[in-house]
């Protein structure tokens, strides 16, 4: 590419090549201004999506269904549910208490609650709260021959499987008969399984005494069995105030080994997009996006046309096809939820007397404003491409272009090293240290202590040979070995980089000297710039530091010297940084940029003194 670039410049005059360059950087300009304009537009979408009132309305719910003690234990709550007695006692205290709000502070009753509950006095609550129970069948596991004296049944972990479908119990109410789902709901991810939809279920009543009624009558009547895997407490609010949907899921998952794990899910998000005025000038924002969209991706495929296989040779065209496709998705994904909540809204608020099933809507929801998170992250990751015209951030991506190979080679090594401790780990203090409970939290927990965050005290309780053994080598090697070694990589690179460019081995910065040269141009119509004068004056100032210099002892050949050294540096910089520099540009060591032996400076140096 340099010997072809030498011979286009051969053939081509000084002057064409000069105004090609000119219009090039014209044309970079001009994309950086229109890619700033989408970035703002693109900004202002992704803050109109998200306010602080949905991290209010989370915390609130969360602190009243999550934090709220059972009546005459403060030490149970949700999160500290370990038993079925506890989980019973959260249903009939916390969870119904918190459910139903029948009157005001002063017993004053405010609205009819036929109609529906208002959590906080504010929240709305939608339809009627539902709970699903999931089950496993009888001898779904074996049991080793000695113990089936002792243990006849055996229930193994949940999988869709081993799934029991067989109505249970007193067999004559849904909640004892297994009901298929008919719900677009996605599966759930917990701690110890995925769960699929239908299950056992029941809806609760508008009446706080009939659902509390129904809560002492399942508990008499065993509704939790040893088979019951998975208990889901779904129910969907609206605040009127701020226009958010706030959806709760309560999970409490019975594992295999018995006891009670418990999480949950809040989300608070805005379905009914445009309702103020602020809301229609979003959607403006969002036609704006999608022209600007229908413009870059026009503009990349001529590029590809154009440059055909050499196009994807650049790391910059791979971030450009990345961000058009996430901003796809996101179109894609605010189209589908739009037109879900046009066809479902309507149908969920129709029957308040029904369970309504806000939950996939939010689901969706959520996944759209992770996919615009992403997008905004690329769209701010690409302004790199347009930062070489300053010089520091040209150095800084210098450096990590330049030492990319030495990086991969040490992070081969270094996830050799990490791996094999975090394998270590997994297997000695797996099953009493929660950090290590998995491999891949043992990964996290490594990353962890190199950041100063661990549990020492755990990992020795649990071995006391091989913990310390087992922190001391990784702090060691890891810690003090192989991160001092990447930042020596970085370190000598950006040395390296450095050196080339104080000796002239530099890109040219024209894009900033065009931006500079239109910024004299402005002051020069403007009669904002020094006159002729003033030059004269600084000409004169440099003729004074001579005679300065003088009085101070320098000898004349000092002088000389200091003097023929700008003189050559500025005539290097004029007649080869511009041309030839820059298509013959190799990286220079330290090494030779102290002892000064560049053969091809020695030569252009020579070529100064004789003309």
């Amino acid at each position: 590419m340099a010997e072809a670039s030498r011979r286009h410049q051969v053939g081509t005059p000084k002057h064409k090549l000069k105004y090609r360059k000119e219009v090039e950087i014209r044309t970079t300009l001009q994309e950086l201004l229109v890619y700033f304009i989408f970035l703002i537009n693109l900004c202002i979408l992704t803050f109109g999506i998200v306010n602080p009132h949905m991290y209010y309305l989370n915390k609130v719910m969360s602190s009243l269904f999550l934090d709220t003690s059972v009546p005459g234990d403060e030490r149970t709550n949700f999160k500290s549910i370990r038993s079925i007695t506890d989980f019973w006692k959260f249903m009939e205290g916390p969870l119904l208490e918190g459910l139903y709000w029948d009157s005001w502070y002063n017993n004053q009753q405010l609205y009819n609650l036929k109609n529906s509950s208002r959590i906080y006095y504010e929240n709305i609550l939608l339809g009627v709260p539902r709970v699903r129970q999931l089950k496993v069948r009888n001898n779904t596991c074996k049991v080793y021959p000695s113990f089936q004296s002792l243990m006849s049944e055996c229930y193994g972990k949940y999988t869709s499987g081993n799934e029991d479908l067989s109505d249970f119990g007193l067999r004559h109410n849904t909640e004892w008969k297994y009901s298929t789902s008919n719900s677009n709901s996605p599966w759930h991810w917990g701690f110890v399984g995925v769960y699929g939809n239908g299950g056992y279920i029941f809806t609760l009543s508008k009446s706080k005494y009939e659902t509390k009624d129904k809560f002492i009558d399942l508990r008499l009547h065993s509704w939790i069995t040893r088979a019951t895997r998975v208990i889901f407490i779904d129910f969907s609010l609206y605040n009127a105030n701020v226009n958010l949907f706030c959806i709760i899921r309560l999970v409490a998952e019975f594992p295999a080994t018995g006891g009670i794990l418990t999480s949950w899910q809040f989300y608070s998000v805005k379905l009914l997009r445009y309702v103020s005025y602020y809301d229609y000038f979003l959607a403006s924002c969002e036609i704006t996006f999608c022209i600007f969209l229908v413009v870059f991706t026009t503009q990349e495929v001529k590029k590809i046309k154009e440059f055909k296989s050499a196009y994807f040779k650049s790391i910059w065209n791979w971030i450009e096809l990345l961000l058009l496709v996430l901003c796809f998705m996101a179109i894609s994904f605010n189209a589908y939820c739009n037109i879900q909540i046009f066809l479902s809204l309507g149908q969920l608020l129709e029957n308040t007397e029904k369970y309504s099933d806000f939950y996939y809507l939010a689901y969706w929801h959520i996944h759209y404003n992770n996919v615009i998170a992403i997008t905004i992250f690329f769209a701010w990751i690409k302004i790199f491409k347009f930062i070489s015209f300053n010089k520091t951030m040209s150095q800084l991506s210098s450096t990590l272009s330049r030492c990319i190979k030495d990086i991969v080679g040490f992070a081969i090594m270094f996830f050799i090293i990490f791996f094999a401790y975090a394998q270590l780990g997994f297997l000695v203090f797996g099953s009493q240290v929660d950090d290590f409970s998995t491999f891949q939290n043992s990964i996290f927990a490594q990353f962890r202590i190199v950041l100063g965050d661990f549990n020492f005290a755990g990992i020795q309780q649990a071995n006391r040979i091989l913990g310390p053994i087992y922190f001391i080598t990784f702090i060691f090697f890891v810690f003090f070995v192989l991160l001092n070694m990447f930042l020596a990589i970085i370190n000598d690179t950006y040395s390296e980089v450095k050196a080339d460019y104080s000796i002239g081995r530099r890109p040219d910065f024209e894009l900033g000297k065009m931006i500079k040269n239109s910024y004299k141009n402005a002051l020069d119509k403007l009669k904002l710039k020094k006159d002729q004068k003033d030059e004269d004056k600084e000409m004169k100032r440099s003729g004074d530091l001579v005679e300065q210099a003088r009085r101070e002892g320098f000898d004349e050949n000092e002088i000389q010297r200091a003097a023929q050294m700008k003189k050559w540096k500025e005539r290097l910089e004029q007649k080869y940084y511009s041309t030839e520099i820059e298509d013959d540009y190799q990286p220079v060591t330290q090494q030779e940029f102290r002892d000064g032996t560049t053969t091809k400076y020695k030569m252009k140096f020579s070529e100064c003194l004789t003309k």
